[in-house]
């Protein structure tokens, strides 16, 4: 009966359209009504909009820019059909001008009835501002007119669109807004920008912090749901959002390079860093891709989400010599990514012979095993916690780099790559300080002064390739991580954005090898590279065999702490 409905009253307006279209038309042209002409063509236009795109079905209270196309379509389509039968009879200047008018007045009744059944009823009682003159934008606003918020203004970078307005509101910049909000409190600002730069959503921030009640963002293109509306997808932003650097010399043709059509080996390839380091695998487009990790279901959960290329998901530990060297042998890989390592400073503490087999000796599984089956090249992922180490995991990982360094050169180009802290990783602070919060906990940092290097995990596996790329065999690359961050600042930021003004900040002190600062030089020296973002540290030598004995004794003597010392002198443990 809807659909029936429907139809009816769309044959109504096109019959009692038409012939008041035609009847004005031809007292323009001082003709007489010919009702033969009008019949014929309400019968055109009524089978037309049965048989293109079901023009009879479609919702005026859900019209757009679409729709009134669809309508235009229809009737012109219509017009090619009766003007060759009235050719000759009639003007065809009447008959285009009454299309015209039928075509103007058809599209105007169908926007005034989407605008008075779209018209809010709700009182409008906050305030927005919308950052993007964009289609997002303008969405937005049409959402916003069904509820509360009203679009005050819009802002634009974009001088073409400054001062202009839509849907007579105006189009104003930055600058502008910026001496608006000295005067002028609002509700809310949107940044409606699908594409926007981590860089540029930190600049309208810094901006705009504390001028308005909120600052939301659309999520980014890859991130929306499609068929939700976006009003209901703005989410708060993130502290990610607010610290993400966007290194400006990546270089992702190099990258490209480095690992189009190659077979890649990744390990510990569910966590924070591998899972990454394989999506950017399948983005750059490898041949197959071997992910090799211990847990199941991080396993899975990267498994799964890699359709494109070919994957080969392997159960294992790089502490079992055997099973390493039967995956090498059966996939022959070209490359290799060693991620797998504990990281979890209080836990390795906790745990030194565990640490020290899974660090020291699965690092050595791989590079003696990726050498001995001809691999081209072979990438350790080190930690700034190497440097001048106070905790067992530092130095494993300092052991990691020395066994690197000095393995070079049998035919297997090997490097390191250390960086700093990851946002979002499992060992990082950020998930914990948002669980803390969420819980609606006071947030526990372990000192006041207490500093860290951040950068977001798809910048850092980036960079990772990157260096990689670039490498010959022998170096340790440092990535730049910017200035360190106070992680009370970044507490505070936390509860700032959450907007929870209830949740305060406990000091819990340092655990067991934690410091409060971490460095990336030992030495204070580096080499530079052909990317800003990354610079090379200055090589230790290490005899090699001397290095695999003090390994072998590391395993089996009783203070593991004096052994590890003798390795790496520069380890001060902090027991704090």
């Amino acid at each position: 009966m809807f659909y029936f409905d429907k139809r009816v009253l769309n044959f109504l307006v096109i019959i009692l359209l038409t012939i008041a279209t035609f009847w004005w038309t031809f007292s323009i042209f001082h003709i007489p009504f010919n009702f033969e002409l009008v019949i014929s063509v309400i019968l055109v236009r009524i089978v037309m909009s049965l048989l293109i795109f079901n023009d009879y079905s479609i919702s005026w209270s859900k019209s757009s820019q679409k729709t009134f196309i669809i309508k235009s379509i229809v009737y012109i389509v219509a017009f090619l059909v009766y003007l060759p039968i009235f050719y000759g009879e009639v003007e065809i200047a009447l008959l285009a001008s009454e299309l015209f008018l039928y075509l103007f007045s058809i599209n105007f009744i169908m926007y005034l009835y989407y605008y008075f059944i779209n018209k809010s009823r709700v009182t409008k009682t906050k305030s927005v501002v919308v950052y993007g003159a964009t289609k997002a934008g303008v969405r937005l606003e049409t959402e916003f007119t069904q509820t509360e918020f009203k679009v005050k203004y819009f802002v634009d970078d974009n001088k073409k669109v400054q001062n202009r307005s839509i849907d007579s509101i105006k189009v104003i910049s930055k600058e502008k807004l910026k001496e608006m909000v000295k005067k002028v409190k609002f509700d809310l600002l949107v940044i409606a920008i699908p594409s926007i730069s981590k860089a540029k959503i930190k600049d309208i921030y810094n901006d705009f912090e504390g001028c308005f009640k909120e600052i939301k963002i659309l999520p980014s293109i890859d991130e929306m749901l499609e068929g939700k509306d976006f009003s209901s997808q703005l989410k708060n932003i993130s502290v990610e959002d607010l610290l993400a650097r966007n290194p400006k010399d990546l270089d992702k043709q190099k990258i490209s390079e480095f690992l189009k059509d190659k077979v890649v080996l990744v390990t510990g390839a569910g966590g924070s860093i591998g899972s990454e380091i394989c999506r950017q695998c399948e983005i750059f487009g490898v041949k197959k891709l071997i992910m090799l990790d211990h847990s199941e279901f991080n396993l899975y959960s990267i498994v799964e989400e890699l359709d494109t290329i070919e994957v080969i998901p392997v159960m294992q530990s790089v502490v079992n010599l055997q099973a390493i060297e039967n995956t090498f042998k059966t996939h022959m890989p070209d490359i290799v990514i060693h991620a797998a390592a504990y990281k979890h400073v209080p836990l390795v503490e906790s745990n030194i012979g565990e640490g020290i087999l899974n660090n020291v000796v699965g690092t050595k599984n791989v590079i003696d095993t990726s050498i001995k089956y001809g691999v081209k090249k072979f990438v350790m992922i080190s930690t700034d916690k190497a440097v001048r180490p106070t905790n067992v995991m530092g130095t494993t990982k300092r052991i990691c780099e020395l066994y690197a360094q000095n393995s070079n050169g049998n035919g297997t180009d090997i490097v390191a790559v250390r960086f700093g802290n990851v946002l979002g990783s499992s060992g990082s602070v950020t998930p914990k300080f948002k669980a803390q919060i969420a819980n609606n906990e006071n947030i526990t940092v372990t000192h006041k002064d207490i500093t860290r290097y951040f950068m977001l995990i798809p910048e850092a596996c980036e960079l990772v390739l990157q260096a990689a790329s670039i490498g010959s065999g022998g170096e340790i690359f440092i990535l730049d991580m910017g200035e360190p961050i106070k992680i009370l600042d970044l507490a505070k930021k936390m509860i700032e954005l959450s907007g929870n003004k209830n949740i305060k900040i406990e000091f819990t002190g340092l655990r067991p090898g934690e410091k409060l600062y971490e460095e990336l030089l030992i030495d204070g020296s580096d080499a530079k590279t052909d990317y800003e973002s990354i610079t090379v540290a200055s090589p230790t030598a290490y005899d090699l065999d001397k290095l695999n004995q003090d390994i072998n004794e590391l395993l089996v003597c009783e203070n593991k702490l004096k052994k590890l010392k003798e390795i790496v002198p520069e380890f001060n443990h902090q027991l704090n």
